[in-house]
Formats: C-alpha cells, structure tokens, sequence
C-alpha cells in the first residue's frame, strides 16, 4: 500500500487515540433535522384521516370520488420521486443545512394550498408539494445525520429518521380523531416551521464543509456539535370510521415502538441481523395474512378492496373468531417486523455506504426508485388483489420478502460500529 492509500484510507472525520466525542449538541441538531422526516410522516398519514374527512365535506368544500380519493392518497410518492431527484442534486451542490431549510418550505406552501383548496386541483397541488418535500426531507436528512454523529451513536441517531415518520404517521392519525382536513393541514405546518427555525442556529455537516475546502468552518462545526474540535485530524481533502381510526392508531403505535427499540438495540446487534429478522417476521406474517384471505374467500366478505375492521366485523363470530385475530396478530407482526429493521435500516444504510462524491447521485437514485415503487404499490394495489386475489396478493409480498432475506445474507455488509470511511474501503476492496 502507498503512502497516498494509506492517506486515503485515514477517517474524513476521525477521533485519535480511540476516543469518542461526547458533546450534546449533536443530538440536539439531530432533533432538529429529524423534524423533516416527522413533516415526512404527518404528509403520508394524511390522507388516511383527511380522505373520510373531504367525504362528509359540504360545498362549496372540495368532494372526493372514488377516483379522485386514490390520486389524493398517491401523488405525494410522485411528488417525493421528484423530490428525491432534487435533494440529490442539492445536497451535493447547496449542502446538507440548506436542502433541509429549502424542503421546509415546500412543506409549509403544500399544506397551505390544501389549507385553503376550493377544488379538487388545489388539494392534488398542495398534496404534490408536500411529496416534493418529503423526498427531498428523506433523502437529506439521514446524509445530515450519519455525518454529524459518531460511530457509537450514529446507529441510534440514523434509526431515528425512521422513528420521527412513525410518529409523524401516528400523530396525523390521532390529530385527525379531533380534527377536520381543513384543520388537520394547519397543523401539518407546525414540524416544518419548527425545523426551519431550528436548522437556521444548526451548522452545516462538518465533513461537506471539508470537502468544499472550508477547514475553519468544519473546525467551528465540530466544535458546536461535539464540544471540542480538539483530538480530530483532518485527512487530505480527496479523501471520500372509528373502526377504522383505531385500527390506524394501533398501527402507528405498534410502529413508534418497534422503531424505538430499532433505534435502542441498532449499535449492538447490528444491522445485518436486524434486517435478517425483519425480513423472516415479513415473510411469515405476509403467508399468514394470505392464508387468512384464502380460507375466508367464498365468505361474506370475500373482496378484492379490503377494509380490514370492517372485514373482520362481518366474518361469523361463532366459527372465524380464530381466523379474524389470525389476521389482527398477522397484521400486527407484520408492522413490528418492519419497524425493527426493514423500515428505518435501508434509509440508514443509504447514508452509510455511498461515498461522499457520488452521495447525492446514488442517495437520489434509491430515493427516486424506492417512492416510484411506493406509487406504484398505492395506486395498484386493489387492481393487484382483483388480479391476483388478496391472498395471493399478500402471499407475492411474501415472495419479495424472502428475497429481501436472501440478499440480506449475501450482499449487505455489517457497517455497526464503523467509520464512513472504513465502509467505503470495504467496498472497494482496501
């Protein structure tokens, strides 16, 4: 190995002598950038509530059909596919603080159009605005993160991007208990007004700020976030209905507390053997939840448009009892299996493994393709179980889980406990 490798090789942001930084502020500008993932959270769970709400709304209030009701609850992945496009190109051109105060604005502007929608196409703006924000909030603020923390904590702090769009979901869906749509946007605006308040007293990410030359900068950042920029080396810079409603909160919060336990165990079990188990709890609860459609099909509610509550109200209590708490347990499991890994790992991950100089292009890429999916999955999904049946519906996601699995086992790497720098030397093979 030459000099230069060896140079190369050096951490971008890197504690000598093995010790790690333990300033609190970190975790304070952590907070600050996860609101955008929270705003995330509030936009996607929005629909669910608002959608019931514009239903039973009078003129002059915009009305959704059938129709118009699956383009309200699916533009916003349009909207963040594009997004994810812009945040790669803006994180890497205006840097990871501006793109988070950038995306708070289309936040705040989208729910300010559905606000004060009169029509139908005021309310699929406001709702694509709100997805520009969300792909641009997705895609920056796990960069931002996994840059200011440390490898002991980066675990932790990453998971909570995925922790913040739970809760964001679970708040929209309890807000939406008291609140009308109208209402309910008001309060949408509330997280991305608070980041952009908060992002305004936060620094840029001290190691964008070595790669744009400014080493005094990234000094003044490591001294805000971790308290002393006394310890740390810098590398050469070319370096790298009610029913219904219930149902929804005891998802949301199934999922706050699985991704909280994610995030609490993510830095000692590791994200292999998070994703691993993840992906095997999605694979058994999908092939139970099919078995559950394919033992009931012929019944009384045998449909492909599947509202769940109302499904397992109508089955007889006297013989499918059993097979109505099959499917609560394996819609339950389901979303706990997410949470603990499939959920907020991948987002982790992309923010992991990329090297700096094509971060934005490849973080945009997965972002781009993971909300084109997400569009496709909303918009499709009741053409899907009349194509496929619902059982064979869930029972194909049970294909794609252990997929999931397969390449798991095969392909991702372990990054715990390790520095940016060293996960890129392992893929390129130093």
């Amino acid at each position: 190995m030459t000099p230069e490798d060896q140079e190369e090789t050096q951490p971008l942001l890197g504690p000598l002598g093995g010790s790690a930084p333990r300033g609190r502020r970190v975790f304070l500008a952590a907070f600050a950038a996860a609101l955008g993932p929270l705003s995330f959270g509030f936009a996607l769970g929005y629909s669910s509530p608002a959608i019931p709400s514009l239903r039973r709304a009078a003129p002059p209030a915009p009305h959704l059909d059938e129709d118009a009701a699956s383009w309200f609850g699916a533009i916003v992945t349009l909207g963040a596919a594009a997004g994810g496009l812009l945040g790669g190109w803006l994180v890497d051109h205006a840097g990871r603080k501006l793109s988070l105060l950038l995306c708070s604005m289309p936040f705040v502007a989208g729910f300010a159009v559905i606000t004060a929608a009169q029509n139908l196409w005021m309310l699929l703006g406001g709702r694509l605005l709100t997805g520009l924000a969300c792909g641009i909030a997705s895609l920056v603020a796990p960069v931002y993160i996994s840059e200011i923390a440390y490898p002991e904590v980066r675990g932790l702090l990453g998971s909570c991007v995925q922790l913040m769009v739970v809760t964001g979901i679970l708040l929209a869906y309890l807000a939406g208990w008291v609140l009308e749509w109208r209402w309910l946007a008001v309060l949408g605006c509330v997280p991305p007004s608070f980041m952009l308040l908060l992002m305004c007293f936060m620094p840029e990410t001290p190691r964008f700020l070595l790669s744009q030359h400014k080493r005094q900068e990234a000094m003044a950042a490591m001294q805000f976030l971790w308290g002393s920029a006394q310890g740390w080396e810098e590398p050469p810079i070319g370096a790298e209905h009610q029913d219904s409603s219930l149902a929804s909160v005891v998802v949301g919060l199934i999922q706050v507390l699985f991704t909280a336990t994610a995030a609490l165990i993510m830095d000692r079990a590791g994200r292999r053997l998070l994703l691993t188990l993840s992906g095997v709890v999605m694979v058994f609860s999908t092939s139970a939840f099919g078995a559950y459609f394919r033992l009931t099909e012929g019944g009384p509610s045998n449909s492909s448009h599947v509202d769940l509550p109302a499904h397992l109200s109508m089955e007889p209590t006297d013989t499918n009892m059993g097979l109505a708490w099959l499917a609560v347990g394996s819609m339950c499991l389901f979303i706990a299996g997410f949470a603990v890994g499939w959920g907020p790992i991948p987002w982790l991950l992309m923010s992991e493994i990329f090297p700096l100089p094509v971060k934005g292009v490849a973080t945009g890429a997965c972002v781009l393709t993971n909300w084109f999916m997400a569009f496709l999955v909303t918009k499709e999904f009741s053409s899907l179980m009349e194509v496929l049946r619902p059982y064979g519906a869930f029972w194909l996601a049970s294909a794609f889980s252990i997929f999931g699995v397969l390449f798991t086992v095969a392909c991702v790497p372990e990054t715990k406990g390790k520095t940016l720098e060293q996960i890129t030397a392992h893929f390129e093979g130093r």
